[in-house]
């Protein structure tokens, strides 16, 4: 399309400047050059993914890549900070590279990259078998400067909630022909307050125990991150990421107890809890990469040494009424190292453009969890050995793929793709000698079909075969008092979820897309309870029974006044029969039937009255039911924001406001065999931030990914 705009102007031009010299052949005029920029839409939507194209947009000031992660169409955060698109749970990537980080571990890590780093993020709803996932994949890319001599940019912000807090964060970039180092770090110093209340229902006793609670947090997260690439030649490069990322942080509690028996006030009690510890993450990547620009050719060899660890001691005091008091005190270590081997090939087969990947992984990872307990007696602490332990994980992961790619009379584009996956892992306690081995192969496959009627109508037809395994911290059996009166411990004997997916997606005139899809799964592990010696216990638990989940997705994306306003609109709804499921595992209360309602929407306006300022803002609404959990409201979500340009000087200011009509939270009941438990949060990502940036440098970048072959097509074209 560039080329076709260049070539109308060019001629355009020609013609006048022929018209022109007949009538006047003494001044004549000539045409140096002509520039067509081109300007990606915010929002693009492919085969097998959504792009979400952020880069240079006034989204990215005065936020972190996680709140704009939060933003991504298609993408939703449950109140566990657990990441799913299109309601399928989500394997994180960061230039293409797996992320070692879940759950809370990754909220804060990304927490530290500050959005101005971000190029798109991509969300790939059926990822091929070259991903590492048993479902969805978002690969979040970074920019990279690609002129020459020095470059780089500091940012300082300032956020006001509940508490202040502050961030700050400085880049820079170095390259010289074919020399490339890149750094980066950032400090946060955060402060928050979350509120919670807590309803646990026991059908044996019909006991009801009522706990509110509120917990500040204090933390400082200091991180950074090295790159340094070297050309060989034109074909062959080199090139070392090396990753650091650590933390301190301190946290305290005071909740309040009532525990009734028949509705019936029988004792209450006051909890004050006070915990401090520390963590740390320092990986590295060496990566050789052969790339033949003119065959097409790439090979892509990593390999790398991962370490995190992380140690923490809390304190639980709580005095009942009528009078008694209970003292707890735990200490827990966790130390993880994994080491990796990985090759990626791919090439065209013929002159068609037919394309062949092929690969392989060796991962190994060792677990080791020390864990104390220790009772309170008479002002002293006297360790507990019926529950100190230590836990271990090992695990050997290993797996190959190919995919093929073909196309058929310009209009029909296939990908098929298998991947076979073999794990070898042990999990065990020191104490007691209790112990799990276990291995298993499984062949994951999927299929991608894309028909192009014409320019304006398409139809995509994809499948996978995926397989969600356990993170090694859910197996973790220790037993580990919590906020809300109740205790938590993993669960040895999980089980793997296995998932199929159809997927049907249909593009209209470029802008319009519906997606229909289906999955269906008849095991898969939720939170469960148990009572055990007087206490509440909740923890992973692999349930059977099958659970068919329909959904249907539309967006559009829409440019207006000269395209310096840009719309996207989302909206899904989800309907997932859960009858079989309830029935087999005697979930009094849960509904066969449930549906699930998301709708989104991104706007940002581009040099507002020409004075170089830029505004933004975002729209959440979603439900909150999955799994054996259903919420009893909508969340609304919402963000907005203005940034100032100041080109001359390279600087920018930036305000955000986030959440400030309506402080975000959930009202939550989970259902099992023995009782309900409701749980309401009030979150602390409300409030103001202030931004301020200063670059310095020819500022031009480009993605920082290995390659585009298949991001371009996703197993043909667009």
């Amino acid at each position: 399309m560039k080329k076709k705009l260049f070539a109308a102007i060019l001629l355009c031009g020609i013609l006048a400047s022929a018209q022109e010299t007949v009538a006047d052949t003494v001044q004549t005029k000539s045409i140096e050059e002509v520039v067509v920029i081109a300007r990606k839409p915010t929002i693009e939507s492919k085969a097998d993914r959504t792009v979400f194209n952020v880069a240079n947009s006034s989204i990215l000031t005065g936020n972190s890549t996680w709140d704009v992660l939060r933003m991504t169409p298609l993408v939703n955060i449950d109140n566990n900070d657990n990441v799913q698109a299109e309601g399928n749970a989500v394997t994180v990537y960061i230039n293409d590279r797996k992320s070692v980080f879940t759950g809370k571990e990754l909220k804060e890590y990304l927490k530290t990259i500050a959005a101005d780093n971000l190029m798109k993020i991509e969300v790939i709803t059926t990822p091929s078998a070259k991903y590492e996932t048993g479902g969805a994949v978002i690969n979040i890319v970074l920019k990279r400067n690609e002129n020459e001599g020095m470059k780089g940019s500091v940012s300082l912000g300032n956020s006001q909630s509940f508490k202040n807090s502050q961030s700050s964060n400085a880049n820079l970039n170095y390259h010289r022909k074919g020399f490339t180092q890149s750094l980066s770090g950032s400090f946060n110093n955060t402060n928050s307050v979350n509120e919670s209340f807590n309803e646990n229902f026991i059908y044996a006793d019909n006991s009801l125990t009522r706990i509110s609670a509120e917990n500040n947090s204090h933390g400082k997260s200091p991180s950074a991150t090295s790159t340094t690439e070297f050309e060989l030649d034109e074909k062959n490069n080199i090139g070392l990421v090396a990753q650091y990322y650590g933390s301190k942080n301190s946290y305290d509690a005071v909740a309040d107890g009532q525990y009734f028996l028949n509705d019936v006030l029988q004792n209450s009690y006051t909890n004050n809890i006070n915990a401090n510890g520390s963590s740390l993450f320092a990986g590295s990547n060496l990566f050789y990469k052969y790339y033949d620009k003119v065959k097409n050719r790439i090979l892509d060899i990593n390999t790398g040494i991962n370490y995190s660890g992380n140690e923490s001691t809390r304190i639980q005091s709580t005095l009942w009424d009528p009078a008694d008091f209970d003292g707890i005190k735990t200490v827990s270590e966790n130390l993880n190292r994994e080491f990796y081997v990985k090759l990626d090939y791919s090439q065209p087969v013929d002159k068609d453009g037919n394309l062949l990947e092929f690969g392989g992984k060796m991962n190994f990872r060792n677990n080791v969890m020390p864990f104390d307990y220790f009772n309170q007696q008479s002002s002293a602490w006297i360790p507990d050995n019926t529950r100190t332990n230590t836990f271990r994980y090992e695990e050997n992961l290993n797996s190959l793929y190919a995919n093929f790619s073909k196309t058929f009379f310009k209009k029909l584009e296939t990908r098929i793709g298998l991947r076979y996956e073999h794990i070898n892992f042990t999990v065990k306690q020191d104490v007691g000698a209790v112990e799990r081995t276990d291995s298993y192969g499984a062949l994951l496959p999927d299929l991608l079909v894309k028909y192009s009627f014409n320019e304006n109508y398409n139809l995509t037809a994809t499948y996978k075969h995926s397989l969600w395994r356990p993170w090694f911290t859910e197996f973790n059996p220790f037993l580990m008092p919590s906020d809300n009166g109740i205790y938590q411990r993993g669960n040895m004997e999980l089980e793997p979820n296995p998932n199929d997916r159809f997927g049907l997606k249909l593009g209209l005139y470029k802008k319009y897309f519906l997606s229909a899809n289906f999955n269906s799964t008849n095991q898969d592990y939720w939170t469960s309870y148990t009572v055990e010696d007087g206490k509440t216990i909740m923890m992973p638990a692999t349930f059977y029974g099958r659970v068919n989940n329909y959904s249907l997705y539309a967006n559009t994306n829409q440019n207006f006044l000269k395209n310096k306003l840009n719309v996207n609109f989302n909206l899904g709804l989800t309907y997932v029969d859960n009858s079989d499921f309830r029935q087999r595992n005697n979930f009094v209360g849960l509904q066969d039937y449930i549906t699930n309602f998301s709708g989104s929407t991104n706007f940002s306006y581009t040099n507002l009255f020409s004075k170089n300022i830029n505004i933004n803002g975002w729209m959440g609404l979603h439900s909150q039911n999955w799994g054996n959990s259903m919420g009893n409201k909508m969340n609304f979500f919402h963000s907005f924001g203005a940034t100032k340009l100041f080109p001359a000087t390279q600087m920018e200011a930036g305000i955000r406001f986030n959440n400030i009509f309506r402080r975000p939270g959930n009202d939550i009941v989970t259902y099992s065999p023995i009782g309900t438990f409701r749980s309401v949060n009030k979150w602390d990502w409300y409030g103001a931030h202030l931004t301020f940036v200063k670059r310095f440098g020819n500022q031009k970048v480009k993605e920082s990914s290995k390659t585009n072959v298949e991001k371009e097509s996703g197993g043909g074209k667009g």
